[in-house]
């Protein structure tokens, strides 16, 4: 256990930083499958921009690689030009 101070604060924070990521990459997570699930065009067209820009502000936020994020706008963008 911490025994400072400052060590005590910076656990608090770690925890509560910690359940927001999970958050976070399981909206992600959760998106990617709706997205790959999709088979409209119209539909992944309007979801496309919003999917990369929650993928660009993880990877930001160091919640995720930002060669990840890059990798899965990628696929997500294949997927969507390849409906019909």
């Amino acid at each position: 256990m911490a025994n400072h101070k400052s060590a005590l604060k910076a656990a608090r924070q770690a925890e509560a930083r910690k359940e927001d990521n999970k958050y976070f990459a399981r909206t992600m997570r959760n998106s990617l499958k709706k997205m790959r699930k999709t088979t409209e065009k119209a539909e992944a067209e309007k979801m496309l921009p919003e999917l990369s820009a929650m993928l660009d502000k993880l990877a930001k936020k160091n919640v995720i690689h930002k060669n990840k994020a890059s990798n899965l706008k990628s696929s997500i963008t294949k997927h969507a030009q390849s409906l019909k």
